[in-house]
């Protein structure tokens, strides 16, 4: 993987910094973790990437929603 997959797969957990409470930054860690181990295997990768997006997602949502 160069640099640049490495940064896409870390979206999740420099997201999930953002967030108001630390509780999301733990399981946007690991998945971004799987996500750079399983780089060989682009489906299986996908599948954490995106898991890790939506648990940020909801997690910077609560932040903007809180003010």
């Amino acid at each position: 993987m160069d640099v640049l997959q490495i940064s896409i797969a870390a979206m999740p957990f420099l997201l999930a910094l953002t967030s108001l409470s630390g509780r999301a930054i733990v399981p946007c860690l690991l998945t971004s973790i799987v996500t750079v181990l399983l780089g060989g295997e682009p489906h299986r990768a996908v599948v954490a990437w995106c898991i890790g997006m939506l648990i940020a997602a909801v997690a910077l949502r609560e932040r903007l929603r809180a003010g």
